[in-house]
């Protein structure tokens, strides 16, 4: 008998965010094709509490700039595992239909007369902003938001700070997209946070504006994973004071190279004194 394939949202890495649905397929799953951005979390905490899946757990993490298991692969392992009679789990982080690539796996499946389930997760576009206190919308303030991918640089966002801009994988090209999102109407003043390892032990968040915040985030060593929000909405973080948004920094040598789009978590920088007061 033909198995079946569920797409499974794990959310941002908190269990606490897995659907009820979410959890009722990985409980009957009798394999589990985990990403390594929030699945691989989610599993360990059910773990911790006391949840037990009998399902195998296959990893197809992937690093930045390592695909151990390109997507071609991923792909053709679901549908051998269901054909083979399994029921199989595709955990995803976040959402799988945002930047997840999910449809392209659910399409192959089908292809192959696999059925397919969707259970949608909850995005870290929209819930890593919250843990940091940022809605993305807010009356007064913002009534819209777009959602975009930073691993290739953006071209201009229309809108002002009142349009939240959203970047997902945005850290390596941090520089390129605070320049063209200045050139524009939102201008060097718009508020800036980035949120790192929402939900997770590393936690942190780091303020600025479009004109400050390449420098700002080389000093601080931000890394991925993170998520970047730009705009008036920012204001509202309660880690979002006047210090934060006011300060001007000092351009040390390297910023025209980071604002050039010089990924800012390569190692290269290293961390220099300033009297920038950031949270």
């Amino acid at each position: 008998m033909t198995g079946r394939v569920a797409l499974v949202g794990a959310g941002p890495g908190d269990a606490g965010l897995l659907t009820v649905r979410g959890l009722k397929a990985l409980q009957s799953a009798d394999a589990i094709v985990a990403d390594r951005l929030g699945a691989r979390a989610v599993l360990e905490q059910l773990a911790a509490e006391g949840i037990v899946l009998p399902a195998e757990v296959i990893d197809v993490g992937k690093l930045p700039g390592h695909h151990p298991v390109p997507q071609d692969g991923i792909n053709e392992l679901l549908v051998e595992l269901a054909l083979a009679g399994k029921n199989v789990v595709r955990l995803k982080g976040g959402d799988p239909f945002v930047f997840g690539r999910g449809r392209e796996e659910q399409l192959f499946c089908e292809e192959h007369g696999i059925p397919v389930e969707v259970v949608p997760g909850v995005t870290s576009a929209i819930s890593v902003p919250a843990v940091a206190g940022i809605p993305l919308t807010h009356r007064g303030v913002a009534t819209s938001f777009t959602v975009l991918s930073g691993h290739d640089q953006i071209d201009r966002v229309p809108g002002g700070a009142d349009h939240t801009v959203v970047l997902l994988m945005g850290v390596n090209t941090l520089g390129h997209s605070a320049h063209v999102l200045a050139a524009g109407s939102r201008g060097a003043d718009c508020p800036v946070a980035i949120v790192e390892d929402g939900y997770g032990e590393n936690q942190r968040v780091t303020i600025g504006t479009l004109g400050t915040i390449t420098g700002i985030a080389a000093e601080r060593q931000v890394r991925s994973p993170a998520v970047i929000v730009i705009g008036d909405v920012v204001r509202l973080s309660p880690q979002a004071g006047p210090p934060a948004l006011s300060t001007t920094v000092k351009k040390p040598h390297w910023t025209e190279a980071l604002t050039a789009g010089l990924a800012v978590d390569t190692g290269l920088v290293q961390v220099v004194e300033s009297s920038l007061t950031t949270r």
